[in-house]
C-alpha cells in the first residue's frame, strides 16, 4: 500500500468533505480515505497497482474541487 496527502481546494463543509471522501472511495484500490476541511486536504492509503495519484487527482477535479499538483 501507498499513501498520498492531496491538497483539495474549494470545500466549504461537511457536504464537501463527503463528496471528496465518496469519490475517492469509489475508485478501485482505494483503501482508505480521511478528508479534512480544516486542512484543505486528502489523505488516501491506495494499491499503486491499481490506481495512480493522478486518478485520485482527477477524481477530486472531475467533483468539481481544485487539487493542486
Amino acid at each position: 500500500m501507498s499513501e498520498v496527502t492531496m491538497r483539495v481546494e474549494g470545500m466549504s463543509c461537511g457536504g464537501c468533505v463527503r463528496n471528496v471522501t465518496g469519490v475517492l472511495k469509489a475508485l478501485e484500490g482505494v483503501q482508505e480515505v480521511e478528508v479534512s476541511l480544516e486542512q484543505a486536504e486528502a489523505r488516501v492509503r491506495f494499491d499503486p497497482a491499481q490506481v495512480s495519484p493522478e486518478d485520485l487527482r482527477r477524481a477530486i477535479i472531475d467533483a468539481g474541487f481544485d487539487a493542486p499538483a
